[in-house]
């Protein structure tokens, strides 16, 4: 048959065929032809009715396309809940009995001709179908409203004959109470089916005018909390929250989806005539079932966007709806499709669209600059999406995931100024957060100059995050004179996007920093209403404000909201434990002081030690407060492990242990004095009987538990590296201060390490 389709498109596919029509045929080949084709050209027909359109008929298979995976569905449902009826009247045993495989996937119409993958992993699905059965993919799954009236079952990964990974397939059924949904725009009242079909009819418009009489009342009549009683944060703006988008791809697509749904957010933001609810906080409603006006009332906003993105090898389709929480009702709906080489173009359309659908005034400079600041570059894009889901994780392991994603990203364009930022953001943060060894391999001699590079590249074509990266290395420089430079970088970040929490908590410390600490407690409010589900950061400054002014109790429940939204933060537990220190709390005290060095001890080996609070927290103004609640909390003085390791020339210096040499070294190795290797590959090549204990990499790190296994703090102890590739004599110091800090008192530095044991001739051991 001639198709005028479109070729290469983006579809729900539907395919079936006769199971077992080769047994049918041998019984009486005229007659099984006769009802195989009465029933494909009913399912014809059933097809029509649900927007679908048929593309192939051939033999005992049926090839059709669809707009919308529910109609897929309930055709494909309601032809078998007709055709089980049908065959139940034939006196004889050849009744044909269909199956049904869907899925969503490339359509390829060619000389008459339909091929294409979306095509084949259908006819693969509905081969897992039973007879009489349906078989669907889980981007159709996840494209049905949760009210259909269907039950699944998931047969979990299978693997599909021409595909190169497994794909997730749901069997569907009606539920209980046989309740097809009717295709959108059909008369309900001439749908012949008997008396039984036509009182199901009657119920089914009585349930939905009582359901949507229900939800009309729900949605106009006025409530506490509803978006008719909501005042927009920012004045005379119109409030937005965009929603993930749901994958219609494959799983292995997520990061591509959520980037899309990253550029839409990032793309509004940046357009000052609009508040835009940050991503933190839209990211909590991912695969959860939630209404538009709970989302609405929960984030404080209007309008709530939501949308979809299916995405099978070069070809993409995105559906956006901006939607009226005050009504329900769709402002504007759009749909998009194209090649990945159109996608800058396709995000474009669906932010001007927005724009133009809220009538937004952009200032000439908006009008002017494109909306999206990602790249055109669909390998650099796809890295630089991956990259981002790393770094937005914020633990030491994903930072270290990030970035060979995010040099990926650098190396297929150059230019790609977010994956420059978001490269500097995560060596500065590793450093900030004492996770540069951990997650970079970097001691802090070698992170400097790579942070100065990779700083002054994303500077080459700033974003608003290289200005807040920029702003809080010089908020957490020494002395006062850096704050005009951190106060100025903050209003950069500010300017580029208004919609940035991270912009405005950058702005909150520069204040601070220079004293001005009710215009920072301004900034915490705009932040918190940008980011209301996830308010630990804002939270953390707040509270360590509160602190500062003798408001202890308010800084308790400060925190304590904050730790509800954020366990494994430490900073929250140590300002926690100096609240309670001050309030006389002995107990709660204790119990956040141990939280926090819990917490601490799982990233970096050390613990809270008063002198540990020093110029690297001066940021939030006079630190007095936060040294007597610890002091109060039962935290003791100490040694900074790190001040005790001094650099002299190429060596490093410990303060409370002895650096030893080779032959020292040796003689303890012969009193059976316990050697401790610090390095990363413990395989290559080590002093014999050594113990690993290497300096947080990924194997069993150098902690204060492990260590006591080998060795009493009363006896004596070697410790020792490589000092090859990453683990350099730096980590065996530091090491051996850690060690020191924690009371061992027989410490002996070998700072030749295992190059001058092997120079001596020495005996070493290889492999595991």
């Amino acid at each position: 048959m001639a198709m005028d389709r479109p070729a290469d498109k983006l579809a729900v596919i539907l395919h079936a065929d006769v199971a077992g029509s080769t047994e049918l045929v041998q019984q009486d080949k005229q007659l099984a032809h006769e009802r195989i084709r009465d029933s494909f050209q009913r399912f014809h027909n059933v097809i029509a009715k649900y927007h679908g359109q048929v593309l192939e008929l051939r033999g005992d298979a049926l090839l059709a396309s669809f707009e919308r995976g529910s109609d897929a569905v309930s055709a494909a449902l309601a032809f078998q809940a007709d055709q089980a009826d049908h065959i139940s009247r034939i006196q004889d045993e050849i009744r044909p009995q269909v199956r049904v495989g869907i899925s969503i996937g490339e359509v390829v119409v060619a000389d008459d001709t339909v091929t294409g993958a979306g095509v084949v992993q259908a006819q693969r699905v509905e081969q897992l179908a039973e007879p009489g059965g349906v078989c669907i993919t889980a981007p159709v799954h996840e494209s049905l409203s949760k009210r259909m009236p269907l039950e699944f079952e998931s047969l979990g990964q299978k693997d599909l004959k021409g595909f190169d990974h497994a794909v997730h397939v749901y069997r569907v059924e009606l539920t209980s109470i046989d309740v097809i949904p009717f295709p959108t725009g059909v008369d309900r009242s001439k749908t012949p089916s008997g008396n039984r079909i036509l009182l199901l009819t009657l119920v089914v418009v009585f349930l939905i005018s009582v359901g949507v009489a229900a939800y009309w009342f729900e949605s106009v009549q006025p409530e506490e909390g509803s978006p008719d009683h909501m005042v927009d944060p920012l004045s005379g703006k119109p409030s937005i929250a965009v929603l993930p988008f749901s994958n219609l791809s494959s799983a292995d697509q997520w990061f591509f989806v959520d980037g899309m749904h990253d550029t839409l957010i990032t793309d509004l933001s940046r357009l000052s005539g609009l508040f835009v609810i940050a991503k933190n906080s839209v990211d909590v409603y991912r695969d959860q079932d939630v209404s538009i006006r709970q989302v609405a009332g929960e984030l404080g906003v209007r309008y709530v966007i939501r949308g979809s993105v299916w995405r099978v090898e070069n070809q993409v389709r995105i559906n956006v709806q901006l939607i009226d929480a005050t009504t329900g009702g769709n402002v504007t709906g759009e749909r998009h499709d194209g090649s990945l080489e159109d996608l800058f173009a396709m995000q474009d359309k669906v932010t001007r669209g927005i724009v133009s659908a809220l009538k937004i005034h952009l200032t000439p400079a908006e009008e002017a600059a494109p909306t999206t600041v990602l790249t055109r570059n669909s390998k650099a894009r796809d890295a630089f999406f991956e990259g981002l889901q790393h770094y937005r994780r914020h633990t030491p392991d994903d930072f270290a995931k990030a970035i060979p994603f995010l040099e990926l990203a650098i190396e297929f364009d150059p230019e790609h100024a977010r994956a420059r930022a978001a490269l500097a953001a995560v060596v500065w943060e590793s450093f900030r957060n004492n996770w540069h060894v951990h997650s970079l391999g970097l001691s802090y001699d070698q992170w400097v100059p790579v942070m100065a590079r990779y700083q002054q590249e994303a500077m080459k074509r700033p974003t608003a995050l290289a200005h807040q990266v920029a702003s809080d290395m010089a908020v957490r420089g020494p002395g006062l004179g850096v704050s005009a430079t951190a106060l100025a970088e903050a209003e950069k970040a500010i300017a580029f996007d208004r919609n940035d929490p991270a912009s405005y908590l950058a702005r909150v410390n520069a204040r601070l920093k220079a004293g001005k600490v009710a215009e920072a407690v301004e900034d915490i409010e705009t932040a918190l209403d940008l980011d209301p589900n996830y308010p630990a950061p804002y939270l953390s400054v707040l509270a360590a404000i509160q602190l500062r002014q003798g408001e202890y109790q308010d800084a308790v429940a400060t925190l304590t909201r904050a730790a509800d939204s954020a366990p494994k933060d430490d900073w929250i537990f140590t300002l926690l434990g100096a609240a309670y220190g001050h309030l006389g709390q002995e107990l709660e005290a204790m119990q956040a002081v141990n939280r926090a060095n819990e917490l601490r001890l799982s990233i970096s080996s050390n613990q809270l030690t008063l002198s540990a609070i020093g110029d690297d927290y001066r940021w939030i103004g006079d630190i007095k407060p936060l040294r007597e609640g610890l002091a109060k909390a039962g935290v003791k003085s100490g040694t900074y492990w790190l001040n005790r390791v001094t650099r002299k020339s190429d060596k490093y210096v410990v303060d409370g242990a002895i650096t030893i040499d080779v032959n020292a070294a040796r003689s303890f190795h012969d009193q059976g004095v316990p050697f401790i290797d610090t390095g990363r590959d413990f395989s290559k090549g080590r002093i014999p009987g050594s113990h690993h204990l290497q300096w947080f990499f990924d194997g069993p790190n150098f902690t204060e538990t492990l260590l006591l296994r080998v060795v009493d703090k009363s006896n004596a102890l070697v410790i020792y590296g490589p000092m090859d590739d990453f683990e350099d004599h730096a980590y065996p110091a530091y090491a051996s201060a850690m060690a020191v800090s924690w009371g061992f008192e027989k410490v002996y530095y070998f700072a030749d390490g295992l190059p001058a044991w092997k120079a001596a001739g020495y005996p070493i051991e290889v492999g595991n």
